[in-house]
């Protein structure tokens, strides 16, 4: 496949400009840490309020948040096969490059450098600072100037190198437990608390369910992005598969203990009507005072999830200059063991969604519908990717197959699918600016196929 051999040229050609080259260190352990830290953030205390108020009983939300672990665990099943079967840096656009061709592995790897990576990280900075401006304020701003110096400082963690990032994030991951245990204890001790009962009208069953998996699986989101390690595992394959399932089945146990706390402290119509769920447990819990610890746990989950994130995206962004001429400057690997250019690219870009968020009436809603159309569109394609490489390669050797095939991959099509009507349905005018950007895609991609066409040497 020429794309292929496109890349393999290009590739040997940046290891002679890099310094060095992504090394086999990350354990078990690490990636587990790496992926609660990135799918737990700034949306387990936003998403809740709205999924509960988006269905009409308790049993439906319940049901909504078991549904997103679910769907989530037979999505990485299905990218367990493809990291292990085709392991590189490219991560998702390698398996869409492979399976489609290079023009949309190319519009997948511009969207991810400038939607959806940045929307995560500029998401979980703008929670950050909505938590945090209380708690230290620094005048009228303090909201967004928490946002750009948190986003600041860890991408400069991150430039350091893999074991001081590493290291971090292993921390993080425990202080996580942690938070976690401190809500349940605030849902235990809030329910013993009497509390006015919010007028809220809520749907009959299910009637939103659409909207509320929206929110459900984009607070689940992250697990996918073990795909952009695979070339730095020690444990090989298997270790990418046990990071995955062991990385996910924590989340799910502790999304469900959150929103456990959230509905047991303060009832279904008070999740709903709550514009910080976390917050108002805190202080139905432990009274007004505790709205400074709370800032504090919200704080650093979304420390720990921007970091995280900003490890996973600035790998792909490095895989992009690897891949592509037209931005092969990012293409290099620091001798510290960090890309540092793909970590400036992102935070820039980063720092450019948190300043635009600044004057919009809901940041964080308005980053999820700028986000979310494009990431599932592309998370289809990776889908249906698992069932073309089937049946135009086989299963390499050695390689992960997935349970009850084709079963769980075609599950996992159709909640792709389901997830992009959805997003679409259901968001509003940053849905709109997400695809343009998607869209604009085109003009680079037209200049990198000028740039192939010409002998390397011009």
């Amino acid at each position: 496949m020429r794309h292929s051999d496109d890349c393999q040229d290009h590739s040997r050609t940046s290891d002679a400009m890099s310094n060095s080259t992504p090394q086999p260190v990350l354990r078990t352990v690490d990636i587990i840490s790496l992926i609660v830290g990135t799918v737990i953030g700034g949306g387990i205390f936003k998403a809740p309020a709205i999924v509960a108020a988006s269905l009409g009983s308790i049993g439906w939300v319940v049901g909504a948040w078991l549904l997103g672990g679910l769907a989530s665990v037979i999505g990485a099943l299905c990218y367990a096969e493809l990291a292990t079967a085709y392991p590189d840096t490219g991560g998702e656009f390698h398996f869409i490059g492979r399976a489609y061709g290079s023009r949309l592995a190319f519009l997948y790897a511009w969207a991810r450098a400038t939607v959806i990576v940045p929307g995560s990280i500029a998401g979980l900075a703008v929670t950050l600072g909505d938590y945090l401006a209380p708690v230290l304020p620094l005048g009228e701003h303090a909201a967004t100037l928490w946002a750009v110096f948190m986003i600041v400082a860890l991408s400069v963690l991150n430039s350091l190198g893999i074991r001081p990032a590493r290291t971090a994030q292993n921390l993080f991951a425990f202080v996580e437990i942690i938070t976690v245990c401190a809500i349940v204890v605030a849902g235990v001790v809030g329910h013993n608390h009497t509390q006015a009962v919010p007028d809220v009208t809520l749907p009959e069953g299910g009637a939103h369910l659409g909207l509320a998996m929206v929110f459900v699986l984009l607070t689940y989101g992250g697990w996918n992005e073990a795909a952009y390690i695979s070339a730095e595992v020690a444990d090989g394959r298997r270790g990418i598969l046990k990071g995955l399932l062991l990385g996910l089945g924590t989340v799910t146990v502790l999304y469900g203990l959150i929103n456990g706390a959230y509905l047991w402290g303060l009832g279904h119509a008070g999740v709903a009507a709550s514009a910080a769920p976390a917050a108002d447990l805190f202080r139905l819990a432990f009274g007004r005072q505790s709205g400074t610890l709370l800032g504090a746990i919200v704080a650093f989950s979304c420390m720990k999830a921007i970091s995280a994130t900003i490890f996973f995206g600035a790998r792909s962004n490095y895989a992009v200059g690897r891949n592509w001429r037209l931005f092969s400057w990012l293409g290099h690997w620091h001798e510290s063991g960090a890309p540092r250019r793909a970590i400036a690219v992102q935070a820039v870009l980063s720092l450019a969604l948190v300043f635009l968020a600044a004057f919009t009436r809901n940041g964080f809603q308005a980053i999820v519908e700028f986000e979310a159309p494009v990431f599932w569109c592309f998370i289809l394609l990776v889908a249906t990717a698992l069932f073309v490489l089937r049946r135009r390669e086989g299963l390499p050797a050695g390689a992960f197959a997935v349970p009850l095939y084709p079963l769980l991959p075609a599950l996992f099509v159709c909640s792709s699918g389901a997830l992009l009507w959805s997003s679409l349905s259901y968001t509003g005018l940053g849905a709109l600016f997400g695809v343009v950007l998607l869209a604009a895609g085109i003009v680079p991609l037209a200049l990198e196929q000028r740039l192939t066409a010409r002998p390397a040497s011009q």
